[in-house]
């Protein structure tokens, strides 16, 4: 099988996690690097859960430290939805994988050369990383095929009225990307939001009968106790559990579950309501070519079936080691 190079740009955070079990089961994928920021938690704690969670799934990859803070803003995090330490209730791993040397920009720009094929980035917080690095590097450009990026929104927000958390905590690295010319496929909460699991799935998930199974049942059950109404929820939303970061990976694997137009897409950096949204242009009204991807439907049941597919694949081989 010929398997397609990727890096991983993440701020674990429950749905990073799962994201993480989705991209590690898949056996197309050759994940050459995981990178960690500031979003969901600090540097700090989304390092020590990246360390944890590819420990306890039993992943050697090289886990870099990235940037503290965006670019421009002070940071804001969001324990408030992922807990404490990140993760709902659950410890994983006490990490056996140890902090890579290199730091995130560097072991990105250094991977990428290194590469004998573009390579696809997978990223699922702010875009902190990724923005630097095209603003230093700008000539590594070519080495990237695609960015597939969780964050965004065209229809509304969940830190403001209208922009989505990625985007609201680093604007102007969002910014950055969308003008960089590299493609882009944009998981906003348009496509997010329904990509949810029950909580009678999410019972079936505990019949796996695996610890892992087990462990991310009790993990995203945190999820049904800190999310909120938006305009994307269906009448029962309290039934539902979205791990809105396994999309950016999905969309990947299982391209058909997905539905999405080409879109030119900028980003508010300063306006005072509405910094850090995502402008669409939905009416072509910029004159602007497309530049990104944007998703607006998943097949949720496909969708449903791809996780478990993916939770199956994890537990079963911690078993049998």
């Amino acid at each position: 099988m010929n398997k397609t190079p990727v890096i991983i740009d993440c701020d674990p955070g429950i749905d990073d996690a799962m994201m993480l079990a989705l991209a590690f089961s898949r056996p197309e994928l050759d994940i050459k690097l995981v990178t960690t920021e500031a979003g969901n938690l600090s540097t700090d704690k989304t390092t020590y859960n990246a360390l944890s969670f590819l420990t306890y799934i039993g992943q050697d990859v090289e886990v870099a430290r990235g940037l503290e803070h965006p670019i421009f803003r002070t940071l804001e995090v969001a324990e408030d939805i992922h807990g404490e330490g990140g993760l709902g209730n659950v410890k994983w791993a006490d990490p056996i994988l140890k902090e890579s040397q290199r730091p995130a920009i560097t072991a990105i720009y250094e991977t990428l050369l290194a590469s004998d094929e573009p390579v696809i980035i997978v990223a699922t917080g702010p875009l902190t990383n990724i923005g630097a690095l095209l603003l230093a590097h700008p000539e590594i450009k070519p080495k990237i095929k695609l960015i597939s990026w969780m964050g965004g929104a065209a229809v509304g927000g969940n830190m403001s009225t209208t922009a989505e958390f990625n985007a609201y905590v680093d604007p102007h690295a969002a910014e950055l990307v969308f003008r960089s010319g590299v493609p882009i496929i944009m998981s906003g909460l348009d496509v997010t939001h329904k990509a949810y699991i029950t909580r009678e799935e999410m019972a079936e998930l505990r019949t796996l009968g695996t610890p892992f199974a087990e462990k991310a049942a009790d993990m995203m059950k945190f999820y049904t106790f800190t999310q909120t109404q938006t305009p994307f929820h269906a009448p029962h939303f309290e039934e539902q559990i979205r791990v809105h970061d396994v999309c950016a990976v999905a969309v990947l694997v299982a391209p058909e579950l997905f539905e999405g137009d080409d879109y030119y897409v900028e980003v508010e950096l300063e306006g005072r309501l509405t910094a850090g949204s995502t402008i669409v242009d939905y009416t072509r009204k910029t004159g602007h070519e497309p530049n990104a991807k944007v998703l607006h439907s998943v097949n949720r049941e496909g969708y449903v079936k791809l996780f478990f597919e993916a939770c199956t694949t994890v537990g079963e081989k911690l078993l049998s080691k």
